[in-house]
């Protein structure tokens, strides 16, 4: 039952979070390769690019995300239970293995980055949606285990 009610709703919204800023980031950083070279991109072109990467990004990219950033937490889960005190840090480092780990995975399996956002120094841009997201993980359990132990649930 505490999967239900205090892990799975908090994965949920710490993944929810990465994914958007993922993909913020990685339109951000093709856009801003864009204007290196002269093109012209208005305001609502962003927005409208934000908003596409986003919906086409999700099916893949966000799945990666999600498996990726679920066994890093699962691990950490394991070695903060023994490390009291280090749960925030832990889960941040740990989202910024997932990403890490997952983006050199794909680059070396397909000899290819895939994600065009994390070239560069959009690899670390998207490193930080991965801290983002393990520092918002460990937060909303913490908060979740204090409102079960006063709340009775």
């Amino acid at each position: 039952m505490q999967f239900l009610t205090r892990i799975l709703p908090s994965f949920l919204v710490s993944w929810l979070l990465t994914f958007t800023l993922a993909s913020l980031f990685h339109s951000q950083y093709v856009v801003n390769q864009l204007v290196n070279v002269g093109v012209v991109v208005g305001f609502n072109d962003r927005v409208n690019l934000i908003l596409e990467d986003w919906l086409g990004l999700l099916p893949t990219y966000g799945a990666i995300i999600a498996v990726a950033l679920a066994i890093a937490f699962l691990v950490t889960w394991f070695i903060a239970k023994k490390m009291n005190k280090q749960g925030v840090q832990l889960f941040v480092i740990a989202g910024v293995m997932a990403f890490a780990t997952a983006l050199i995975a794909i680059e070396s399996i397909m000899n290819i980055t895939i994600i065009a956002g994390a070239r560069g120094w959009g690899f670390y841009a998207q490193l930080c949606a991965g801290a983002v997201g393990g520092y918002v993980f460990a937060k909303l359990i913490k908060e979740n285990k204090h409102k079960a132990a006063h709340h009775g649930f």
